[in-house]
């Protein structure tokens, strides 16, 4: 199965991204291969200072080095929350972050008997998205 505008590159069947900050995105995705495989990409895209276009950084992954990768990555991830930054407040960015979907969600209520209905309605953007946060994948992005 071909994916459809994306000619020579592989399919991609799954998807997730990861908004850090204003400037900069995760993207996770399973790629399957013409031979019915599969493997991850991890990319980090950064929007420019000058605003035209991003910069991005790409990683492959693969089946054989998921366990090995996902080990290490949590061991670095605990050596440095454990012991190089153990008072820091790792979740003060989801707090935020469920804060201010619980205020776009109560005005989103108040402004129910708007003249659009609600599937019409735009949120405005949080605090640290930027105008990559429509993008679904890094597929979605302009190179």
């Amino acid at each position: 199965m071909e994916n459809e505008g994306n000619s020579g590159r592989f399919e991609s069947v799954y998807s997730t991204k990861v908004r850090a900050g204003k400037r900069r995105t995760y993207f996770f995705d399973v790629r399957k291969t013409k031979g019915e495989d599969f493997y991850i990409t991890l990319t980090e895209s950064t929007k420019k200072f000058n605003g035209e276009g991003y910069d991005r950084h790409k990683i492959f992954l693969y089946k054989e080095d998921f366990n090995r990768f996902i080990n290490n990555l949590q061991d670095v991830i605990d050596h440095v929350k454990t012991d190089l930054m153990p008072d820091y407040d790792y979740e003060q960015f989801e707090r935020r972050q469920a804060e201010w979907e619980a205020q776009q969600a109560a005005e989103a209520a108040s402004e129910g008997s708007s003249e659009k209905p609600a599937a019409e309605t735009k949120a405005p953007e949080a605090p640290e998205s930027s105008s990559s946060d429509s993008l679904e994948s890094e597929d979605d992005m302009s190179w």
